[in-house]
């Protein structure tokens, strides 16, 4: 079974297992429940799986997804309830299915929040609702600016108690654009603290990405 597709979260104390060791575990969460990925060919071959956008380490995730291939036909429906008698802490399987499309389809996210030790609300909603919002930052090719205005689709902000709210859609790939890089755009008004969580994840039209 080729171009199939494991949708997934990631919470909790597993927001600090790194890119390579969810990989890692992921292999042997299959291992043991029995469930054979397909592996590739030649002298040194490796599961054929592929983690679609992967987290930097400490954020969380309701919408992570994996691609992968199996060597035999599996119930896909049954297959996340297999998986999670495996999982460590903060991982949890939530759908299987064969994937619709490629995984650079998936174009937007939106995360919501929290900021603490920085401005108030209205100062963040006026910020990011400027026309042009340059940031400089460091890049595979070194250091550049770039724009990253056209790439918030959506910027809410709202005060309670334990700090600034926020619910953000954001470019994902080609651009890309993280809360990390709107704080960055901030400067000196970032907070001192903030945690954002994946929630959902669209293709560029804002359909649902699957």
């Amino acid at each position: 079974m080729d171009k199939l597709r494991l949708k997934f979260e990631k919470t909790g104390r597993a927001v600090y297992i790194s890119h390579l060791d969810l990989m890692r575990t992921m292999q042997r969460v299959f291992s043991r429940a029995g469930v054979p990925l397909k592996y590739s060919e030649g002298f040194n071959p490796h599961a054929k799986i592929s983690i679609i956008l992967p987290l930097t380490v400490g954020t969380a995730s309701r919408c992570e997804y994996m691609d992968f291939a199996l060597t035999e036909d599996r119930d896909l429906a049954a297959l996340p309830e297999a998986l999670n008698r495996y999982m460590p802490e903060g991982i949890r399987a939530l759908e299987a299915y064969a994937a619709p499309g490629k995984g650079a389809e998936l174009r937007w996210l939106r995360l919501t929040g929290i900021m603490k030790g920085g401005r108030d609300a209205a100062f963040y909603s006026d910020f990011f609702a400027r026309p042009s919002i340059p940031v400089e930052h460091r890049a595979k090719r070194g250091v550049r600016t770039d724009d990253i205005a056209p790439s918030i689709h959506l910027a809410r902000f709202t005060d309670t108690a334990d700090g600034v709210e926020a619910e953000l859609v954001l470019h994902a790939q080609e651009p890309t654009v993280s809360p990390e890089l709107m704080m960055a755009a901030l400067g000196e008004d970032a907070p001192a603290y903030f945690r954002f969580t994946r929630m959902e994840a669209f293709r560029e039209d804002m359909t649902p990405f699957r």
